[in-house]
């Protein structure tokens, strides 16, 4: 069963990076895991159920790749770099997830979208909120917190998002890789302006983790 599963998870994966989430038809993941449409009901009730779960799976599995790469870590350069590290080695060798990653945050801006995806993102922004709130030495508000995890997952999915259409033969790693610094050290000054800005904070400003 698990076997079965995961070809049906695969082949969909590769099908939504090739066709997209709408235009990808059931029949066409089921004939690329080689597997009847019988089969594909048999483990989800629908495609919209398929994508909540394969969009789940990722950001669960990128989030614990944050907090691993980041474990430790006091400075908030440091883990700044960490976190693009984390996505870096993350997305290197899965494209694939990336397209799903980033089809599935675009697709939480459209009125009729699939419903139950936003919170697998949800989920990710908290836990770079509170990676980032564990070194900062101000309290900050869920707002502001909010905003500094927008940016830095904003900075990773909106790279990546543009170099595959002009990269061409390009190493997008690599590229990154050079460019990291300067995005750290940008993503340092944004939040440290954020920090030491004065804010009221009310009853409801709670820290993430406390």
């Amino acid at each position: 069963m698990k076997v079965t599963r995961k070809k049906l998870i695969d082949a969909a994966r590769a099908v939504f990076a090739q066709k997209g989430l709408d235009l990808a038809r059931i029949d066409e993941i089921t004939d690329r895991a080689d597997v009847g449409k019988g089969t594909f009901y048999y483990h989800f009730k629908s495609k919209p159920q398929l994508i909540r779960e394969m969009i789940k799976g990722v950001m669960d599995e990128l989030g614990a790749a944050m907090e691993d790469k980041c474990r430790g870590i006091g400075d908030l350069p440091a883990l700044l770099d960490a976190l693009m590290g984390a996505h870096i080695e993350f997305f290197c060798t899965r494209w694939e997830d990336f397209v799903l990653y980033f089809q599935g945050r675009t697709d939480l801006t459209l009125q009729e979208g699939y419903a139950g995806i936003e919170t697998p993102f949800l989920d990710y922004l908290g836990r770079i909120e509170t990676l980032v709130a564990g070194v900062i030495k101000h309290r900050l508000t869920p707002s502001v917190l909010r905003r500094i995890a927008c940016a830095i997952a904003g900075l990773v999915s909106g790279y990546y998002s543009f170099a595959v259409i002009a990269s061409g033969d390009e190493d997008i790693d690599a590229t990154f890789r050079s460019l990291r610094g300067v995005m750290v050290m940008t993503l340092a000054r944004f939040i440290q302006e954020a920090a030491s800005a004065p804010t009221q904070a009310t009853a409801g400003d709670v820290k993430p983790g406390s």
